[in-house]
């Protein structure tokens, strides 16, 4: 016992090294955003409190931790290894963690514009959360930077393979995420872009949730080592269409079982309420979370 706890005193100070670093790549991922973003962010916050933004870069920041937990969790020896102390070898493995999320970070950037296109494609989301406050959208924006976050985070995991078959992978986990958005529209009985624009934060919630929740499925598709082309495709199809069928089969018990006297559909588009969205989003996620560690 007296070892274990000298081996994590060893480890404290090297694992204080990557806490600073996480510090400092969040910090030049809020000046990434700033040239990614047509407005000024810090006045919107500060000077106009808009809740919506507020949102949306709360999902940032904690899509950029996911990636920078990503960027971690490689098989470095020399990150748990007690015994090497600060070597060279430590610090140029910091450094190789550093640049891993700094391209992470610019990444999450361009992929949440592509997203955005592809998802809130009948209006502009950046007038929407900055000229309207429209906090529906911010949510939705929200869980799209999780979702990429935990898209990249496992793109760049693992072993075997290299730059292409992160680039490959990665977009891949992002077409799932567009088409399941797009699958998730059309099974539902009401206009999701109408509703978000007319303020409607409880159909937003319900978006991000689920957005949140195909998000842990492509992480798990892609996440894992590189063994080959056709096991790595196979196994991403797969885990891919078991978590749409998953999650639709999830949201028709919602439904069906756990509020039979309730029209989730009414609740959310009519009645614009923010329970039931909450509750189907727990749901959705639950099951993705469930999905995960159970395959």
């Amino acid at each position: 016992m007296l070892d274990a706890l000298i081996d994590t005193l060893e480890l404290f100070p090297r694992g204080l090294v990557y806490v600073g670093l996480a510090i400092i790549v969040i910090g030049i991922a809020r000046v990434v955003q700033g040239i990614f973003t047509p407005y000024s962010v810090t006045d919107q916050l500060n000077t106009k409190s808009n809740l919506a933004l507020a949102i949306a870069v709360t999902g940032y920041y904690l899509g950029t931790v996911i990636i920078i937990l990503g960027a971690l969790y490689q098989p470095f020896t020399l990150i748990t290894d007690g015994s090497l102390g600060f070597s060279a070898d430590f610090w140029k493995e910091v450094l190789q963690v550093f640049v891993t999320a700094l391209v992470g970070v610019a990444i999450l950037n361009v992929a949440r514009i592509v997203v955005d296109k592809l998802i809130l494609y009948k209006f502009s989301t950046s007038s929407e959360i900055v000229d309207d406050q429209n906090a529906g959208t911010g949510v939705v924006e929200f869980g799209v930077y999780i979702a990429v976050g935990l898209i990249v985070a496992a793109s760049i995991t693992g072993e075997g393979g290299g730059p292409l078959t992160s680039l490959v992978f990665l977009g891949l986990g992002m077409l799932v995420l567009v088409l399941f958005t797009l699958f998730y529209e059309l099974t539902t009985s009401y206009d999701i872009h109408d509703e978000i624009e007319r303020d409607n934060t409880a159909v937003g919630v319900a978006l991000a949730a689920n957005t949140i929740a195909i998000g842990m499925v492509a992480f798990k598709a892609v996440f894992g080592d590189f063994v080959g082309w056709t096991e790595g495709l196979v196994s991403f199809v797969t885990f891919a269409v078991i978590g749409f069928i998953v999650l639709l089969v999830v949201r028709f018990l919602f439904d069906l079982i756990l509020h039979p006297k309730a029209n989730v559909a009414h609740e959310l588009a009519e009645e614009r309420n923010l329970g039931f969205a909450f509750l189907e989003g727990a749901v959705v996620i639950s099951a993705s979370l469930i999905l995960f560690f159970a395959i």
